[in-house]
């Protein structure tokens, strides 16, 4: 590559960030930090309609969050040398490049008001505007100069379009895709500027700051390739084809079920979050469920959102970040979409649950116990979640994996109770505190050993006994190593739950 790797993650603040467009910036990031680049974030808020307040800080946070490190623009520590880096801030400039595409007349003034367009897609199946239905509409095509600006200024509202000349033959090179062909006269004449903002569209807009930032390729979702043509052409229009960058467009990701892009409305059907972060609209005052808050690592998300539409040639399922940088390329980057399985995200989180330091889980776990107005020995607690973790798949599940080590049993899982629970259990478990009262050393090697012991001795039966044991102490027939648990409660405690179970349990 002859010049920097300048890459750039552009979205709407249009509402929270959607995991595809995550996956976007992240494959971005992957490429520029692997060719030693940079990495710009950039807010493109021409459409003023649509802005939502608080969507540009959320997206800074979620970039943040899953350790997406942007270079330069919002969010960065420094901004650099092209600011500003919101469109909305940047009128100005994109005003001369409007006012250059007209005088050479590659683009021209539209009077028609949305009442014209309405009208003409009733009278004409399927209308476009362009060259063969431009010279029917009111614009600076049709009009005299006189009565253009006569109408400009008497303040009428007005858009630029781009003029296109049909029957070209419009080249795409594409990183994933090869090389798109596509003929003009599919191509209708966008509007690239409306007077009533005084803003671009996005196609004005994205190509010049591109340019303006010495973008040297742009990587985004596959809804823009059939934007891609007329982004060419306007490279072509303002003498940039030498600079232009190279594009690289990337595939869907799918529902889980069925066919279509993923959506919001997959989740809430599915029960998973489709944002990185918890978001709250302002309008409805709903909440919609964000990957952060539903319990899952940065690193997870990552590592789950690099193979979505990537591999990496081998085996491995498992990478940090640095290891994804390292073997990133968009050669690998499939060209077809990518279900969405969300189960398999959760694999990943309960993998990097298993294989994160203790010290670090077990200081995530305190924070729940803490919530909870449990406060406990810190090395127990280490212990508890050693035992407990390759059951989980996320922080939250630790409780539910553990909570009987901290509160005893008040209630006993009825079908263990029939199954478990026999007539002659009271008397069994009433033996079995005077042996457990009798225990000085209550490490679990030694009370599994007299323990096991005293059952031989009695003929007793192993499962009945270990299973009534287990009911007593748990309350329901789950958890790990019986002797582990009543090791970490205590002689006292044990003893305590036995008795209550006994009184309890009819």
């Amino acid at each position: 590559m002859n010049k920097k790797v300048r890459v750039r993650f552009a979205p709407s603040p249009t509402g929270p960030l959607h995991i595809g467009g995550v996956r976007t910036a992240l494959y971005n990031y992957l490429f520029a930090k692997q060719h030693g680049g940079d990495m710009l974030l950039r807010i493109e808020d021409t459409d003023s309609a649509r802005f939502v307040p608080g969507a540009e800080e959320y997206i800074v946070e979620a970039l943040n969050w899953l350790g997406i490190k942007i270079d330069e623009g919002i969010g960065a520590e420094k901004q650099g040398k092209h600011t500003p880096y919101r469109q909305s801030e940047r009128k100005d400039i994109y005003r001369k490049y409007v006012d250059q595409l007209l005088e050479k007349k590659l683009a021209y003034i539209a009077f028609d008001t949305p009442t014209d367009l309405e009208t003409k897609r009733a009278e004409i199946a399927n209308f476009q505007y362009d060259a063969s239905t431009r010279d029917l509409m009111t614009n600076s095509l049709t009009l005299s100069e006189e009565a253009v600006n006569s109408r400009l200024q008497n303040g009428e509202q007005y858009v630029v379009r781009i003029k296109i000349e049909p029957n070209q033959e419009i080249k795409v090179q594409d990183l994933i895709r090869g090389e798109v062909i596509v003929n003009s006269s599919v191509i209708d004449d966008k509007v690239l500027f409306k007077s009533v903002d005084g803003l671009p569209t996005y196609h004005l807009a994205n190509v010049v700051d591109d340019y303006l930032m010495e973008i040297s390729h742009v990587i985004r979702g596959e809804e823009w390739l059939p934007s891609a043509p007329l982004h060419v052409l306007l490279y072509r229009y303002l003498n940039w084809t030498d600079v232009m960058p190279q594009f690289a467009h990337l595939p869907l990701l799918l529902k889980p079920d069925g066919n279509g892009k993923l959506s919001k409305r997959d989740g809430d059907r599915l029960g998973f979050p489709v944002f990185p972060l918890n978001w709250k609209d302002s309008k409805t005052g709903e909440t919609s469920s964000g990957y952060r808050e539903a319990g899952y690592f940065p690193e997870a998300v990552v590592n789950f959102l690099s193979l979505l539409g990537w591999n990496s040639g081998t085996e491995q399922e498992i990478f940090s970040m640095d290891e994804l940088i390292n073997l990133f390329s968009l050669e690998r980057v499939s060209k077809s979409g990518a279900k969405f399985d969300y189960e398999k995200g959760k694999w990943f989180n309960h993998k990097y649950l298993q294989n994160k330091p203790i010290d670090e889980i077990a200081d995530l776990f305190q924070h729940i116990l803490i919530q909870k107005d449990i406060i406990e020995d810190w090395e127990k607690v280490k212990k508890i979640v050693e035992l407990v973790r390759e059951r989980a798949n996320f922080i939250t599940d630790l409780w539910v994996q553990s909570s009987f080590f901290f509160v005893a049993p008040i209630s006993y899982d009825e079908k263990t109770v029939q199954k478990r629970w026999k007539a002659e259990t009271p008397r069994q478990m009433e033996e079995l505190i005077d042996l457990l009262n009798a225990i000085d050393d209550f490490t679990a090697e030694n009370t599994e050993e007299l323990t096991k012991k005293w059952i031989a001795e009695n003929e007793y039966n192993m499962g009945g006994i270990m299973n009534a044991f287990r009911l007593a102490i748990v309350g329901e027939p789950k958890g790990p190593h019986m002797f582990d648990i009543i090791s970490l409660i205590g002689k006292e405690e044990t003893i305590e739950r036995i008795k209550n179970a006994i009184k309890l349990i009819v």
